[in-house]
């Protein structure tokens, strides 16, 4: 969906592929059909964009055979639908039953993290609509947390560094400029948008900037317009921003509250946990941790762990553990809980829970309610359907389809009340 901002400029919107995991080329191209061109259709589009999610193996067929290539861009064509951005976090393996930490390897101190990321960027580049020059690409945060130190932020410094330099050469062979946005997460050496500025600048290439994942930047509780004013000043740019909204319990410390949360701790994903304290920003790697009282299940990070803005490589394990993040242990409950835990954006879960979709109105606003855009792609991000509780879950296809067509019929909304228009 394209829609012009009141600057003139084009603003895209799409969904995310990565709810419909596929690890092949085959299995993408089913997605097409069988998911991406009914959504298109519910929404009454000719044209409808998608977030293309690309495994690691569909990426390596694309890339050794342009045949193959070529029918990809032919069936997004056929069936309405373009791709301005591709969600490359996700490595492999996103559909499997246990999903938890896997999903940060390979990480930048990886060289498999780097090939993947170029092959992303070059085919993108050959599947951008022709008449669109720029396309973005997000990614992880660097890596978890730990183990992770000065040599590590070197190394993945150096492998953003060269990243940078294949982009500017592949904008010269093709005319397409690709940006990669680094998608702060809770628990990883970029948790927040501050984290991100001493690495980026450190990179100092308007190729690398950073991918806003509205649930990721509450679920940490930053506030949305001190998040973007920050990377503004900073000089940091924004690529692309994922809309999605986490789960909040005012109250965690009543039983009905626990037991609604409850629901929502489930095996395949992490669903890492936070708190704002007086003391500072508390929290948990899952939510059963949170759930679970009793012995620490980490440590604090700052203390002995490099933080995010050491990949300048002066690292040291004596930083004072004010910097960071408190993980571990049971988790205070006289202030609310956010969980990363992408709920439907139309839908909040009900009392006595609720999401963060104010922070994502609020960031939206940021993002494109200004005089110019600080990003131009947008994508909804609600890969957690079939990790709902199971009344929640879609149970068919079609059902799946409403509930992501209502989704985007939601970011529509909000983006016209802020002066947009959207565009045939």
């Amino acid at each position: 969906m394209r829609f012009r901002h009141p600057d003139g400029s084009i603003v895209h919107l799409a969904y995310c592929t990565n709810v419909h995991p596929a690890e092949t080329l085959d299995g993408v191209l089913a997605q097409l059909r069988d998911h991406c061109e009914p959504v298109r259709r519910r929404l009454g589009r000719d044209r409808l964009g998608i977030g293309l999610w690309l495994a690691r193996d569909a990426a390596r067929a694309l890339v050794a055979e342009p045949a193959a290539l070529r029918r990809l861009r032919a069936e997004l064509d056929r069936r309405g639908l373009e791709v301005v951005t591709l969600n490359g976090f996700p490595y492999e393996g996103f559909g499997a039953q246990e999903v938890k930490y896997r999903v940060y390897q390979p990480d930048w101190t990886r060289p498999e993290r780097l090939a993947h990321t170029i092959d992303l960027a070059r085919l993108l580049a050959a599947l951008l609509p022709d008449d669109t020059t720029e396309g973005s690409v997000s990614t992880l945060p660097v890596a978890w947390r730990a183990p992770f130190d000065a040599t590590a932020a070197d190394t993945a410094r150096l492998a953003l560094t060269t990243l940078a330099e294949r982009l500017d050469a592949l904008e010269e062979l093709t005319g397409k400029s690709l940006r990669i946005g680094l998608e702060p997460e809770p628990g990883c050496v970029i948790e927040t948008t501050a984290d991100a500025i001493g690495p980026l600048t450190a990179v100092a290439s308007p190729r690398i900037g950073i991918c806003v994942d509205t649930c990721h930047l509450a679920t940490s509780f930053e506030d949305p317009h001190t998040a973007l004013d920050a990377l503004v000043a900073a000089g940091i740019p924004i690529p692309k921003a994922q809309l999605s909204a986490a789960l909040h319990a005012e109250h965690p410390h009543l039983p009905e509250v626990r037991a609604a949360l409850a629901a929502f701790a489930e095996p395949r994903f992490l669903h890492q946990t936070r708190t704002s304290t007086p003391d500072g920003l508390r929290g948990t790697d899952d939510l059963a941790d949170a759930l679970r009282t009793g012995v620490p299940r980490s440590a604090v990070l700052g203390a002995g762990t490099p933080r995010s803005g050491d990949l300048d490589g002066e690292a040291s394990g004596d930083q004072p553990p004010e910097e960071g993040v408190a993980v571990g242990g049971a988790l205070p409950d006289t202030t609310p809980w956010r969980a990363h835990f992408h709920v439907p954006l139309h839908s909040p879960p009900a009392p006595p829970l609720t999401s963060t979709l104010p922070v994502l109105r609020d960031a939206l606003t940021g993002l494109v309610g200004g005089p110019v855009p600080l990003t131009r792609h947008l994508e909804v991000e609600t890969y957690t359907w079939q990790a709902l509780p199971p009344e929640l879950r879609p149970r068919t296809r079609g059902r799946l389809a409403d509930g992501i067509a209502a989704e985007l019929t939601l970011a529509r909304d909000l983006l016209t009340d802020l002066g947009l228009k959207e565009l045939p």
